[in-house]
């Protein structure tokens, strides 16, 4: 198929095309007819004034005495038709066949000149215009006649079309904005669609045409399926989370009672990291019953209380960026998404390395450290739900592999990129590009 059939172009733009491509027909193909038609009546109209005028003309010389002629003659002449008398004049060249038509049209309105013997010719060939012609009176001289101006108007059509387009533009431009009213339903359709599992509860009101009205309201039916489907599995989730951390709380009070203190460390770790798989589980499969609205927060302090942690836990850690810097985003996905990345590079790392840079209209926040990196084969595979790379990475990793995914779709949420490359020195660099707004200082 054609490389433009495959343009993008909204719904309105093609719908717009196919109208302003059938009115250029439709006037086009008219305008070529209404010409080809006028054509013809300007042929019968100008056959008729000449067959009148040369009767008269012919009848009038006639009765003139051969001296009065060539005066009559003149006064014959008009501003249409040049009329000269002369008795050295010679006869006039035969028909031209071009001009048949037009001879038969000029015999049809007046037969007494079939003979009077009619002559036609054309000034040049080429020309579509009767110029010269002459006709024989009685005695045998002749008249002679010519055309003073062209006898049909020159071609218009392009003209006329361009014309004709002027109120097809304007029936267009009414057309363009009419379907465009009547899609406008659609628009809300589809910005209803980008919104579902954000937590928006609003239906999109029906409207527009019968069929678009229809799959509004199909729309809607699944929209509440789908929230329905969410709220269920957010009940189901905050019901499993309860009864998981009870158990797991009544465990490590009694793991506070045994005496054997390598048997009771085995334990509360394996109690920590049952309790690290439930809350990475119950984040990441709640993530989208999150309704948490963006607030002003300031991120360089964020980052400046993830290094505290990290010295308060016996690791190096370092920031490098600004004393303050203000953006409204979702507090707790945007420190979950940190705490996440901090929490990554402290499992496979001795250093931690914190910083935060505003690039043009983005803000970077970067997570450093200096482990053993990742394969780059593997740096995409890492950022999906459940993967662990054991071979990158050390074994004694806990949790469920959901630290990146969970990091991945809180970025998402800010409209930002999550970025996984390996430092030249040793190390993985984990990079969260965010948008600014347009009027942030």
């Amino acid at each position: 198929m054609k490389p433009w059939l495959h343009a993008p172009a909204g719904l309105v733009g093609r719908i717009f095309a196919i109208l302003l491509l059938a009115m250029v027909m439709e006037f086009g193909v008219s305008t070529l007819l209404y010409e080809r038609a006028s054509h013809f009546s300007l042929q019968d109209d100008e056959a008729r004034r000449l067959a009148e005028h040369l009767v008269i003309s012919r009848k009038l010389v006639a009765e003139r005495p051969p001296i009065e002629r060539p005066e009559m003659a003149h006064e014959l002449t008009t501003n249409r038709y040049q009329v000269r008398w002369a008795p050295q004049l010679l006869p006039p060249p035969r028909l031209a066949p071009s001009l048949d038509r037009m001879y038969q049209q000029i015999i049809g309105w007046e037969p007494e000149l079939a003979n009077a013997d009619l002559r036609l010719n054309l000034a040049s060939p080429g020309r579509d215009a009767v110029t010269t012609g002459g006709l024989r009176l009685s005695d045998g001289s002749w008249l002679h006649f010519s055309t003073q101006e062209s006898i049909h108007q020159p071609n218009l059509v392009i003209e006329r079309v361009l014309l004709a387009m002027i109120p097809a533009a304007a029936l267009m431009l009414i057309g363009g904005l009419a379907v465009r009213r009547t899609l406008l339903p659609l628009r809300r359709l589809a910005q209803a669609t980008d919104s579902v599992g954000s937590g928006s509860e609003e239906e999109v009101p029906e409207g527009g045409p019968s069929e678009v009205r229809r799959v509004i309201s199909a729309f809607n039916r699944m929209r509440a399926r789908i929230h329905r489907l969410i709220a269920d599995r957010t009940q189901a989730l905050a019901a499993v989370g309860h009864d998981l951390r009870t158990p797991l709380a009544r465990l490590r009070l009694r793991a506070d009672g045994i005496d054997d203190d390598g048997l009771r460390g085995a334990i509360e770790g394996d109690l920590a990291e049952m309790e690290a798989m439930v809350s990475s589980l119950l984040a990441y499969l709640g993530g989208e019953a999150e309704s948490e609205k963006p607030v002003v927060i300031d991120l360089a302090v964020l980052c400046a209380t993830l290094c505290d942690d990290i010295h308060d836990r016996g690791h190096d850690g370092s920031y490098r960026g600004p004393s303050h810097f203000e953006l409204a985003v979702r507090p707790s996905s945007i420190k979950r998404a940190l705490v996440n990345l901090v929490e990554n590079a402290l499992h496979h790392g001795d250093t931690v390395m914190l910083s935060l840079a505003r690039v043009d209209d983005t803000v970077r926040i970067r997570v450093e450290d200096d482990g053993p990196g990742i394969p780059e084969d593997q740096l995409a595979k890492v950022l999906e739900p459940f993967v662990r790379l054991d071979t990158a990475r050390a074994r004694d990793t806990i949790g469920l592999g959901l630290g990146l995914a969970i990091v991945t779709r809180s970025v998402a949420e800010h409209d930002g990129i999550l970025t996984l490359s390996n430092r030249a020195e040793g190390g993985l660099c984990a990079e969260i590009c965010l948008p600014l707004p347009s009027n942030h200082s």
